[in-house]
């Protein structure tokens, strides 16, 4: 029996974690998921509770200090009243050292996804770094933590998305007695704008970003400064065709429906998680890569690079490279799809052509989920045999073709039947997005010089959005 298609959100999640997996995948953790413990087993956002500390210290009201700003506002009303800047930066590293908070078990939940090996922090505690020793070191202070500042321009090792030990860069500063690290909206605009300036451009980090898929984790940004900062990390229009991701889990983006508008119609690889708040995000994809990639056994070693379900001696599949079209067809057609394929190869055109046919259904699954989701187009073979065939692992392939195409624009071919026999499209038992596309005729898999020069244009046309050019 073949496996039902897989829903939208398990093809984000298999991305997601094929993505994390090659190591092109960097988290931008925030304060959403600080938390200490409110006395009677629930729990309080670690920021609100630092806020109204500092409040009591520095005599002033903390009323209607209780949103993600809670700190900025106690500190505006502290030099409403006279007081100074400067003189609130050491009493708040006081303030952190007394409340000694432990690691929020949501921090060892991100912590045990071995393959992220730089965290970016826009919070100014250790706590990050604390449950990467704790989870990964047995404690040992291992991790690396590096601070930007105005004043530093601290900037990340070269190496370090690729290397073992986990780094913690500390965008927005670390807690000092120093006016070194953001407490309030000002700190804010000035730590973006010598972000920015040529003397102070953090370049490798900046790189880094550009170029890896984003995880933003409760970063409770205001709207004005989500939108800056992911612009910022894209180093473009955040309208322009791209390849790299930005996941976005934070409450209060998806609680504001201006800023959800602007990233669906501006920025189409932006992504919201609209199924809970940033802890709900970071457990289910601890879950789940704890499941693809579980834990190594005590005495085993293994990186993160491979973990110990990937060390096991299997079998290698062959590897489709990204861009390659996907052809898809029962077997009994192979002999025409042999003609479509070798004139498409001759062309210069990377083709899929899996004659293994593999027996075992989840070998299977895994194998054409990850090829249809790397694959350019997507060329189903039509055929008398498939009108006669009501099963076959083409239908399963099928399936998936159609659902992946249901995550790109309706302006980007991605779908391209081609019928080999006389079917009549009405009458044709393929799934209905394949009804609402053009179809190619090539009687016997006899190929066309127009057909091969489309397919060319829409290689060339790939290509181009790749880079950014269309």
């Amino acid at each position: 029996m073949l496996s039902p298609a897989p829903t939208a959100q398990e093809f984000f999640w298999d991305d997601l974690l094929e993505y994390i997996g090659e190591k092109r995948v960097i988290p931008i953790v925030g304060a959403e998921l600080l938390t200490v413990s409110d006395g009677a087993g629930g729990e309080l956002p670690l920021m609100r509770v630092l806020a109204q500390k500092l409040a009591e210290r520095l005599r002033v009201s903390a009323d209607d200090c209780t949103g993600d700003d809670a700190l900025h506002q106690v500190v505006c009303r502290y030099i409403q009243r006279g007081g100074r800047r400067e003189e609130v930066y050491p009493r708040i590293r006081t303030l952190l050292k007394e409340l000694a908070p432990t690691v929020p078990p949501i921090l060892r939940d991100l912590a045990r996804i071995r393959h992220f090996n730089v965290f970016v922090t826009t919070t100014f505690d250790s706590l990050l770094a604390q449950a990467l020793d704790e989870e990964r070191f047995s404690g040992a202070p291992r991790t690396v933590s590096l601070a930007y500042s105005p004043n530093s321009s601290a900037d990340l090792p070269a190496d370090a998305r690729r290397g073992d030990t986990p780094t913690v860069f500390h965008l927005l500063g670390r807690v000092s007695a120093s006016p070194d690290y953001v407490i309030n909206e000002e700190d804010t605009l000035e730590f973006f704008t010598a972000i920015q300036s040529e003397s102070k451009r953090p370049n490798v980090l900046l790189d880094e970003l550009k170029t890896a898929h984003l995880l933003l984790i409760g970063n409770t940004f205001p709207d004005w400064l989500a939108r800056f900062f992911i612009r910022i990390a894209k180093h473009g229009r955040l309208s322009l065709q791209r390849e790299e991701l930005e996941i976005i889990a934070d409450r209060s983006v998806a609680q504001d429906p201006k800023l959800v508008l602007f990233l669906r119609n501006f920025s189409y690889r932006t992504q919201i998680f609209e199924q809970g708040n940033a802890a709900d995000f970071v457990r289910e994809l601890s879950a789940r890569y704890l499941e693809k990639f579980p834990a190594p056994r005590p005495g085993v070693a293994a990186s993160a690079s491979q973990p110990t379900s990937l060390v096991a001696s299997t079998p290698a599949a062959p590897e489709m490279k990204p861009g390659s079209v996907f052809l898809s067809y029962a077997s009994q057609d192979a002999p025409a799809v042999k003609k479509i394929r070798d004139a498409l190869e001759a062309a210069g055109i990377e083709v899929w052509f899996d004659q293994r046919r593999l027996e075992s259904g989840d070998d299977f699954d895994k194998e054409i989920k990850k090829n249809i989701r790397s694959c350019s187009l997507f060329v189903p073979v039509i055929s008398a045999n498939t009108q006669a065939r009501h099963e076959g692992y083409f239908r399963l392939e099928w399936a998936l073709g159609a659902e992946r195409s249901k995550l790109i624009a309706e302006t980007i071919p991605f779908i391209l039947p081609v019928v080999i026999d006389p079917v009549n499209e009405n009458d044709a038992l393929v799934p209905e997005r394949f009804l609402q596309v053009q179809w190619s005729r090539l009687a016997g898999g006899a190929t066309t010089p127009e057909f091969v020069e489309r397919m060319v244009r829409l290689i060339r046309d790939f290509r181009k959005r790749e880079r950014g050019l269309l």
